[in-house]
């Protein structure tokens, strides 16, 4: 579908929404544009990234652009009260990236999402771009999670504070032929502790691309006032070889507000006065990954990173890392500098 079609829908559903019934309420929270009218719903929003980054390997620049990251608009909202629908799209023409609809009648205990959607694997890769603590996500993450396809998913709140996900997804097994394989992918979080202050989280997931991948994923994570760690540690198979990694991420808040936790995933930090708030983050992973940031590649490799994030208020978000590995198998060394501007609406 290329833009105009996209802008002809968006155009299509505002006026279908507006005409619906006199009772028509308009929001603006946030920076998104949000309109209702009995059950119906319809809520416009996005993302714009905008990075500066400098990578080397082995000593000599190998990049240094200044470019968008990411430049998103979705459009998502409920037919009825059972119904709802989600697209998520590139502004650049590049594609979809969510695409579905869902069922809700069930009870939150089971939603049934039809489409294009993110696979259910991990908490890095379930955490949104938005809301990550450092830019990228780990080599690990980006090597091991199967990320969005066409699919069935059943998902929901178990009560307890468990969710859990499961599904059936299409695979691109040779990069040519679409939906050759059936695939299956699954996650299941708890946190026996969850206050606005202390969170104990723990999670397992496991998914089977029907061709030559499969991986078993470990996460914990602890968010205790203003500090927050996490760890995810993934085994598999990957394209017929055999390979695991892990990653430890660890977070402090330095104006004291505490990273939110909902569903099995970490939102965004919010600021708690008009001034922002400012968090300093760091990560060490080893282990077989996609180093692609460091100019490494896929590989076996260790490596750190440390991060700065300023959160003007819950749109704005302003981060610089700098990460630094080494390849385990040939001794390369990359590096990368990134400054990110973040808007997300």
């Amino acid at each position: 579908m290329n833009i105009k079609l996209i802008t002809a829908f968006i155009v299509a559903t505002l006026m279908a929404a507006s005409n619906a019934s006199a009772d028509v309420k308009v929001s603006t929270k946030n920076g998104g544009l949000k309109i209702s009218s009995g059950e119906s719903t319809i809520h416009i929003g996005g993302r714009l990234m905008y990075d500066y980054n400098r990578s080397e390997i082995n000593g000599i620049v190998d990049e240094k652009q200044f470019d968008d990251r990411r430049a998103r608009l979705y459009v998502k909202g409920n037919v009825t009260d059972n119904w709802a629908y989600k697209l998520n799209f590139n502004i650049d023409g590049s594609g979809f990236e969510d695409a579905y609809i869902q069922y809700k009648g069930f009870g939150k205990a089971a939603k049934v999402t039809i489409g294009s959607q993110r696979q259910p694997f991990g908490l890095q890769d379930q955490t949104s771009s938005n809301d990550i603590s450092i830019l990228e996500r780990s080599a690990m993450a980006e090597l091991f999670a199967p990320g969005r396809s066409e699919g069935v998913q059943l998902s929901g709140d178990l009560g307890h504070n468990v969710y859990y996900g499961v599904g059936a997804f299409f695979e691109d097994v040779d990069a040519t032929e679409k939906g050759e394989e059936l695939g299956l992918a699954g996650r299941l979080t708890w946190a026996p502790i969850k206050t606005d202050q202390n969170i104990l989280h723990f999670g397992l997931a496991y998914f089977d691309n029907g061709s030559e991948s499969d991986a078993f994923g470990l996460e914990a994570a602890i968010v205790s006032g203003a500090f927050h760690v996490q760890a995810e540690y993934d085994d598999g198979t990957i394209n017929g070889n055999d390979l695991s990694g892990y990653y430890l991420q660890a977070g402090y808040i330095l104006t004291g507000e505490s990273r939110p936790y909902k569903a099995g995933k970490f939102k965004r930090v919010k600021p708690a006065s008009t001034s922002g708030a400012w968090e300093v983050v760091a990560r060490y992973e080893d282990g077989d990954g996609d180093y692609s940031d460091i100019e490494l590649g896929q590989t076996d490799a260790s490596s750190y990173a440390l991060g700065v994030n300023y959160y003007a208020n819950s749109n704005i978000r302003i981060g610089v890392n700098y990460t630094e590995g080494e390849d385990n198998i040939n001794g390369d060394d990359g590096s990368e500098f990134r400054v990110r501007f973040g808007l997300a609406f």
